[in-house]
């Protein structure tokens, strides 16, 4: 499994210390169990404030795993030190609803900017990665244009393409369409699709249950601290 989580609870920092810790702080998750396979999209539904994003940043270690047990791509959250974390940055992707691009570089030069702070070191095997990750997102003749002379899809297949960089087995997506047109939506929708088709597993967080319908997947619906499983097939036929 890409994804094990056992009995798994979620903090919110402590007020007055700002730290997480088992029994303090709010508790926002409880007794989470859940798996994702290799290949496997999966969706997170829920109100706002419901969880979500809280749990996803507990798999990339934002927030610190102190009750339940939990791995990702290999690592042991529980046993997460900090230096330990942007180990597993890389070997996840993480994709955000504001794509938190560097708006005074170009395409190639954004990519090239988290090469280099992930350990690459051949410019040749760089330039052929960017070029490659470019043309699977559908930016191939856009490498050398600046963010602002992007569309919103673009700029977020512009963040898909650098969640790539490093082929991760992964790729977490915090309400990834949450700013974007029907069209470009369904651009990155289709794009997902095949990155989970070539084996790579997507967690999304979504608030548009239109997604769901045009692309079903396995939904995970988060309500009053707990998760479940639903049956969309049935909800939706």
């Amino acid at each position: 499994m890409v994804i094990e989580l056992k009995n798994v609870s979620v903090y919110h920092p402590d007020a007055l210390s700002g730290k997480v810790k088992k029994g303090g702080g709010d508790l926002v998750l409880s007794n989470v169990t859940l798996s994702v396979g290799e290949g496997e999209m999966v969706y997170f539904i829920g109100k706002v404030g419901s969880g979500k994003s809280s749990l996803l940043k507990v798999l990339y270690a934002e927030l610190p795993l102190v009750e339940g047990y939990g791995t990702i791509a290999g690592f042991d959250l529980r046993q997460m030190k900090r230096s330990d974390i942007a180990t597993l940055r890389r070997n996840i992707g993480i994709v955000f609803q504001d794509n938190q691009l560097l708006t005074d570089r170009n395409v190639f030069h954004n990519l090239h900017y988290v090469m280099q702070a992930t350990g690459w070191k051949n410019e040749v095997n760089m330039r052929r990665k960017i070029e490659q990750v470019l043309e699977l997102v559908g930016l191939q003749n856009k490498i050398y244009k600046m963010p602002f002379e992007l569309s919103g899809g673009e700029q977020q297949r512009l963040c898909i393409a650098r969640a790539l960089i490093n082929n991760p087995k992964i790729i977490l997506a915090d309400e990834p369409t949450g700013n974007l047109d029907p069209a470009a939506t369904d651009e990155v929708m289709r794009l997902f699709k095949r990155i989970v088709n070539g084996g790579c597993s997507i967690v999304m967080s979504t608030h548009n249950l239109n997604i769901i319908e045009e692309y079903p997947s396995r939904t995970i619906r988060f309500s009053k601290g707990a998760v479940e499983e639903l049956d969309i097939a049935s909800i939706l036929s």
